[in-house]
């Protein structure tokens, strides 16, 4: 407080002179029509109004919702803002206020995964508003995330943006795509806290806003698990998320075995082009499969100089593909080892920044290091004073709904079966998120046809039937036109399953078909022809 009774004075002083001073700290073309509102607040001795000081030159918050002073065209309003963001309370920042009883009820949703654009795609905006808040304006297809590391289908193939999915977020006047994080959720006032993503042309300092909720719909996803082992965050990428495979994965292995390594020992040679991935599910299996396809087929006919340095090494604790029937893992196994995939079993304890060091003392050095090794709660989620259920996920109901909260929900990657119901958390898949995404979206509709949309509304409306989650089978692909088809619907279950050419056909018309829009379906099936004639896309641009 002691800091803003000099900045009122000083201003005070100011506003008694010349403006010419301000001017020369703050720029010629500041508006100093709302700085007099300052000069009358200080001169009354009260600084409570300062946050509602809005009528300055402003910025439409991402063209649409919320409207806030930019911190960076003007420094000392950035430090009186900062100072009293510390003494104001959280209710002051600016966003979305309640919905008023004569508008629709506004669902609020956290991620932009499976699980949100699914319920984003189902949801009836005829009698909702909706406002979306994710770190990405986009849907990634990760069950095709893999081809993309090493050119067999461009990211835009598998990603879908947001307003594609709800076209009401680009064109309804109360609806917004926020790109953002949210820190905080007030269950209390039908709330959350966010702030901006920053970085990549964004402004240095985030905005921090809130949103409020009528329904919130949390399916922020997951992260990685590392376990804990020490330089995995630092020295590991992660087959999670659509830049990692854009970037990361395709400037390595496509820029590498380019380079003539003039100069570099045959050992350095040999760490810079061994690519080590880190578990032997699905993903980690796929992206092996795939890189190892690449090499037969691109590297050696195209980079003879240095075709017999590139290797690949899966390392697995277990077996590779446990969930999978047993004579699937072993056609997987042999499939892998023909194609020059090396599998190891073992226990990562630390990485360094050349070397991995397993348990037993071996050293494995690497140029790529690739963390596939599952997902688990994010530190959002760690953060949110909710039941958890086993696992360290947000905990729900059959219904999806939060139990010790009103009008929250959670499904996807970040919830899961509190004990009490007698389920089990489910696996972490696409179709798990997917299909709760459906389920959800349904029952919130139904909600706001018996006018239960509205914030404490739902009182003794009926919740029909319970969520029920019936599995369909894995596949996954191995390289060289091979993949794994296994329908049982559970690990001990009888059923179908077989492996080959068939499969692999299989496994690319499934994926084909629940790519979500016509558009990326075109682009898939043009990029699998384009590959299968002359080739993937080694070019680097950028």
């Amino acid at each position: 407080m002691s800091f803003l009774r000099v900045a009122s004075r000083r201003l005070s002083r100011s506003f008694a002179g010349d403006s010419m001073p301000i001017r020369r700290y703050l720029g010629d073309n500041v508006n100093l029509n709302g700085l007099h509102m300052i000069r009358d607040v200080t001169t009354n001795g009260s600084l409570g109004t300062l946050s509602g000081i809005r009528k300055m030159d402003q910025l439409v918050f991402f063209s649409r919702g919320i409207s806030t002073t930019p911190q960076y065209q003007n420094p000392s309003a950035e430090l009186v803002e900062v100072e009293s963001d510390v003494e104001a309370d959280n209710k002051k920042l600016p966003g979305l206020e309640p919905t008023k009883p004569n508008e629709k009820p506004r669902v609020v949703v956290l991620g932009s995964g499976w699980a949100g654009c699914r319920f984003l795609k189902g949801l009836d905006t005829k009698i909702y508003d909706v406002v979306c808040v994710s770190p990405r304006n986009h849907m990634v297809f990760t069950p095709l995330l893999a081809s993309t590391c090493v050119g067999t289908l461009e990211f835009r193939s598998v990603a879908e943006p947001v307003s594609r999915i709800q076209p009401s977020l680009a064109r309804d006047p109360n609806s917004y795509f926020y790109l953002a994080t949210c820190t905080k959720i007030d269950a209390d006032r039908h709330e959350i806290h966010c702030e901006t993503v920053v970085g990549d042309g964004m402004p240095s300092e985030p905005y921090r806003f809130k949103v409020s909720y009528d329904k919130l719909v949390i399916a922020s996803g997951a992260e990685p698990l590392t376990f804990n082992i020490d330089g995995v965050e630092e020295h590991a990428v992660f087959l999670r998320d659509g830049y990692f495979s854009d970037v990361q994965v395709h400037w390595h292995v496509k820029t590498e075995p380019i380079i003539m390594l003039a100069g570099i020992s045959e050992e350095e040679k040999q760490r810079l082009l061994h690519c080590v991935v880190i578990g032997g599910g699905p993903t980690g299996v796929e992206f092996s499969g795939e890189l190892s396809d690449f090499i037969m087929k691109d590297v050696h006919e195209r980079y003879s100089h240095v075709k017999d340095y590139i290797k690949v090494t899966l390392i697995e604790a277990n077996e590779i593909l446990s969930s999978f029937d047993v004579g699937l893992r072993q056609y997987a196994t042999n499939h892998l080892t023909k194609s020059g995939v090396r599998l190891v079993r073992g226990v990562v304890k630390e990485v360094l920044p050349k070397t991995i060091l397993l348990s037993d003392g071996t050293n494995v050095p690497y140029g790529l290091l690739v963390w596939s090794t599952g997902v688990g709660p994010s530190r959002f989620v760690k953060t949110l004073g909710l039941p958890k259920a086993p696992g360290g996920r947000i905990g729900i109901d059959e219904w999806m709904r939060v139990p010790s909260v009103e009008d929250v929900f959670a499904l996807g990657d970040c919830a899961g079966f509190l004990e009490q119901t007698g389920k089990q958390v489910l696996p972490a898949l696409a179709q798990v998120a997917e299909r709760e995404g459906k389920y959800l979206a349904g029952l919130i509709n139904r909600i706001g046809k018996e006018n239960g949309g509205k914030a404490n509304s739902i009182g003794g409306i009926s919740l029909g039937d319970p969520f029920v989650y019936w599995h369909l089978g894995s596949m996954a692909s191995v390289g060289r036109y091979k993949a794994l088809v296994d329908l049982r619907q559970s690990k001990d279950a009888k059923g179908l399953s077989h492996a080959g050419f068939i499969s692999w056909f299989i496994w690319r018309s499934a994926y084909l078909t629940r790519v979500l829009s016509w558009r990326n379906r075109f682009y898939v099936a043009v990029n699998w022809a384009t590959t299968f004639v002359f080739g993937r896309d080694n070019s680097r641009i950028g």
